[in-house]
């Protein structure tokens, strides 16, 4: 997140402003601490033009879950 800001040159006032959080807040996203909330990763990534981005993440990773269902019928049948 702090690189797509810096690529864009906003400064973090500017930026914190925008997303609608305090600058600690905004330092604890771009350091990606779990306790803040994906509405706030959401606005930031609309912010900085990335929120279509989000669509590729929420996909359904096929292979991923190939694999996973793979694990899981080896773990039962170790059991």
């Amino acid at each position: 997140m702090r690189l797509a800001r810096c690529r864009r040159k906003i400064s973090t006032v500017l930026f914190a402003e925008r997303i609608g959080v305090s600058r600690e807040t905004l330092r604890r996203l771009e350091k990606g601490e779990p306790t803040i909330a994906i509405g706030t990763y959401l606005r930031a990534l609309r912010v900085l033009g990335l929120d279509k981005d989000i669509d590729i993440i929420a996909r359904d990773d096929v292979l991923r879950r190939k694999l996973t269902e793979i694990n899981a019928m080896t773990q039962s049948a170790s059991d």
